[in-house]
């Protein structure tokens, strides 16, 4: 099953880079121009300047060669020994601050087919592209993968919570108020002891998916050009492991906007949702939040539709067992997801907005902040939204386990991993 192994990693020597804090960045895909230009300004060796190159006509060539040079200066170091690093994310979520706790190591790449390895969203090949002409130039993963992993017991959670007792090797605050800690395990009885917990596990990505298909593309480019062979470094990836019953797991919800669909009647949507929902008009959006979170507590698919101008409706699904006879073809997991009874039923039957227009997102829009969803309906930029409960983490294990994929945004798991406090030199054996 899942093969995982202890690292040589590259950090930073925070001695010749600086504070490890004014070092790292969130995940290349959900940073803009703007804070892009402010991390570089805080600090010229953020590893923003090789997770997303911008410089010269090549970014990828000069990702490289800032890499080469960083390197040389001693601003990044490797570990002495191999290991594997324990990271933790203290964060609030809900009115409640949490942490989860997990392990980076190297796993080896296995083809999803093979069902050791398991993805449960769709990807875009444009970010896979992207990621990929970095990895040819640099040869590194400067991010990681985040993946679940079944354990009853808690057998590994228990023993890396007691291999993290002690201080940290290092700690800091973000600018979104998000704790990162970072232990570094060597001992070899220690680290043999978390290799075989995972030799019967399966692995199930929960964040990642382009990083995961681009680096298994890069393994077979460097088999192919003669780069490496059979048990070389390229074959595995750093990745972030988590016990998929650990408290601290937090998934957000993704809130869907609808926008430029000609001839939009909000009347005409809400009599369609007759046909299959209890439709019941809402006074606030507190109000609309509250009876969600109710109807999740009970199991229940619903949704909250926003016209605009404080106008809400609560959708409560009737029954689950439509999805029966109109996705016979789909896993009872996939069937019984909300984002699939919304897509369905509402967005494609009702709205006309159908699975390629999904994947363009020409009249759909994505975003997790419940007050953005509102907001923009109230500017006008959008005609309405619907907001969602969060997917449940054994719905995803559920659909990955019946080898299927959840549509695009289906999950956020939050917070997102911190990139720099670790990385994976694929030079280093």
């Amino acid at each position: 099953m899942a093969e995982i192994k202890p690292f040589r990693g590259m950090r930073y020597n925070t001695s010749a880079a600086g504070d490890i804090s004014k070092l790292c960045c969130p995940p290349y895909d959900i940073i803009s121009e703007r804070q892009r230009a402010k991390y570089v300004a805080e600090n010229e060796y953020n590893v923003i300047r090789l997770e997303l190159p911008k410089e010269g006509e090549n970014p990828y060539a000069a990702a490289a060669e800032i890499l080469k040079n960083w390197k040389e200066q001693g601003v990044l170091i490797t570990e002495d020994r191999p290991a594997i690093y324990i990271y933790e994310e203290e964060f609030s979520a809900y009115n409640t601050r949490k942490s989860v706790k997990g392990i980076i190591a190297r796993v080896k790449f296995e083809e999803f087919s093979k069902g050791i390895i398991l993805p449960h969203e769709f990807t875009l090949s444009k970010a896979k592209e992207d990621r990929f002409n970095l990895m040819k130039a640099t040869a590194c993963n400067f991010s990681q993968i985040y993946a679940l992993y079944a354990d009853e017991a808690h057998t590994t959670l228990n023993t890396i919570d007691s291999l993290s007792s002690g201080n940290p090797a290092l700690e800091f605050t973000d600018s979104e108020d998000v704790t990162h800690r970072l232990w570094i395990v060597t001992d070899e009885s220690a680290i043999a002891k978390i290799v075989s917990d995972f030799a019967d596990r399966k692995l199930y990505i929960a964040d990642g998916h382009h990083r995961y298909e681009t680096a298994l593309n890069y393994r077979n480019y460097c088999r192919e050009n003669g780069i490496s062979k059979e048990g070389a470094p390229q074959d595995y990836q750093m990745i972030y492991l988590v016990d998929m019953e650990h408290p601290g797991l937090t998934v957000y919800p993704t809130h869907r906007l609808v926008r430029d669909l000609p001839d939009f009647d909000k009347n005409r949507v809400i009599e369609g949702c007759k046909e299959y929902f209890d439709v019941k008009p809402v006074k606030s959006s507190e109000s609309i939040q509250t009876e969600l979170a109710e109807m999740y507590a009970e199991g229940k698919k619903a949704f909250g539709f926003y016209c605009g101008n404080g106008e809400w409706y609560l959708l409560v699904l009737k029954n689950i067992a439509v999805t029966d006879d109109i996705l016979p073809e789909l896993s009872k997991a996939s069937r019984q997801l909300d984002v699939t009874v919304l897509h369905t039923l509402i967005l494609d039957k009702i709205l006309g907005i159908d699975k390629e227009n999904m994947e363009n997102q020409i009249n759909l829009t994505y975003t997790k902040l419940f007050d953005e969803a509102v907001s923009s309906v109230d500017e006008d930029n959008f005609q309405c939204s619907f907001i969602l409960n969060p997917t449940r983490v054994s719905e995803i294990r559920d659909v990955a386990a019946a080898g299927e994929k959840m549509p695009q945004k289906s999950t956020y798991f939050h917070p997102k991993m911190i990139t720099g406090m670790v990385m994976n030199d694929l030079s280093v054996e």
